[in-house]
């Protein structure tokens, strides 16, 4: 199988929209309007494709966006250098061929230069253990855990160094969130 990752196009949404859902508890949803907003704000936005077939999608941005993702702000909070990976998702009839591997591969190359570490969480409640080995493998650590919606989410906050020595949270409580965890 052939997978060739390109930059997401208007034209890609509806599908996008389609393998996010999908995917849903392992990443949030988002409705066509908040998908349109929140693409310009990414550093990094692209597709997978595999035999002519959208595959996947990966979306990250750098600190200074308004989003108001609870990961995000966190991540803003406690860091001043990073690439935040807000969601990745695999069409399910490509999951185990490579397709994640490949869109964190691509970001990494795109974020190296510019920055020194590469986060994203993955939900603890609801639990998804497929994603947290896999991220591990690919040499993610966590380095937090943040409560939200009442207690109904609680992700495990992570981070793969890029270049030099992982660096952990510093500072208060944001005020905003419901509960942060620090290791």
């Amino acid at each position: 199988m052939q997978i060739e990752i390109k930059t997401a196009k208007l034209r890609d949404y509806e599908v996008i929209r389609a393998i996010n859902e999908m995917s849903v508890p392992h990443v949030s949803t988002i409705t066509a309007d908040e998908l349109r907003t929140l693409a310009p704000q990414c550093f990094y936005f692209a597709v997978a494709w595999a035999d002519g077939e959208c595959a996947g999608f990966l979306m990250a941005m750098r600190p200074g966006e308004e989003y108001d993702s609870p990961h995000y702000q966190w991540f803003s909070q406690y860091y001043e250098d990073f690439v935040y990976v807000d969601r990745i998702a695999v069409a399910p009839s490509y999951k185990g061929f490579g397709i994640g591997r490949a869109l964190y591969a691509d970001v990494e190359r795109a974020a190296k230069s510019s920055t020194s570490n590469l986060t994203c969480e993955v939900n603890l409640v609801p639990p998804n253990p497929d994603s947290m080995a896999f991220h591990a493998r690919l040499g993610f650590a966590e380095v937090g855990q943040l409560e939200s919606e009442g207690g109904k989410k609680r992700v495990s906050l992570m981070v793969k160094v890029l270049r030099g020595e992982q660096i952990r949270p510093q500072g208060l409580k944001p005020a905003s969130l419901d509960r942060t965890t620090r290791h």
